[in-house]
């Protein structure tokens, strides 16, 4: 499977090797790599280069060591965990503004509205109504902190109802982490929490219509206004 990794650049030639057997599937998701003496034979590479390659695939989530007797490297399902980890570092280090994020989230949630509205099924639907009512229950007993992850439930639901795990794992990872902007520059109480309530239940009532340009453009001026608010606060911390 593995030839002798060229000596120009042994490290990358193994990391390449290894990844490109996963990716086309002559590697399948819980296969064992041979041991660690037999790849380095292989490949014809010193142990602590091979160590070190392995360790680069085991970050890029597409291998799992393990230790013990009966360890070794494992491969792994392919998935987008080391994309969202990645994306959930670059938006909690602050290095993405309020105003980057509601750019991207206008545009992103505007167009997965429209999917959403038209792919999803009366059981998602009733999923989001059910949310919704979550909200409105911790709105009622002012407990902000639970309303906002009933928000970012209903966000996420938006992603799950396209029926694209890309949009779905980028919403999730978005709505998972956003809340450090809200507590930085937009603190909830009872009329920002029942303006997202108010905003919410008409992107649910255009999505039981059918009425994907209105769900769109529901979401898209909500997004715009509470970060026209979160950019207000910024300047006047400024």
């Amino acid at each position: 499977m593995f030839k002798r990794a060229k000596q120009s650049r042994v490290f990358q030639d193994v990391v390449e090797q290894v990844q490109d057997a996963i990716i086309s599937g002559k590697l399948k998701p819980g296969t064992r790599l041979p041991a660690e003496r037999e790849l380095k034979d292989m490949f014809n590479t010193s142990r602590g280069t091979l160590r070190e390659a392995l360790r680069v695939l085991e970050q890029k989530g597409l291998i799992e060591i393990k230790l013990g007797v009966s360890g070794g490297a494992i491969v792994k399902q392919i998935d987008a965990e080391p994309i969202i980890e990645s994306l959930a570092l670059l938006i909690r280090s602050g290095e993405i503004s309020p105003h980057h994020l509601a750019e991207f989230r206008m545009k992103l949630e505007g167009g997965l509205v429209e999917l959403a509205t038209n792919r999803a099924t009366k059981e998602e639907i009733n999923e989001m109504e059910a949310l919704w009512q979550q909200a409105k229950d911790c709105y009622d007993r002012e407990d902000f902190e639970s309303f906002l992850k009933a928000d970012e439930k209903m966000h996420t639901m938006l992603g799950k109802m396209t029926k694209n795990p890309v949009f779905r794992f980028i919403q999730k990872t978005i709505h998972d982490n956003i809340h450090e902007y809200y507590d930085e520059y937009l603190a909830m109480d009872k009329d920002r929490t029942m303006e997202n309530l108010n905003d919410f239940e008409k992107i649910i009532q255009a999505i039981k219509n059918k009425d994907d340009q209105t769900a769109s453009a529901i979401i898209q001026d909500h997004v715009k206004r509470f970060s026209d608010k979160m950019e207000k606060k910024k300047a006047g911390k400024s």
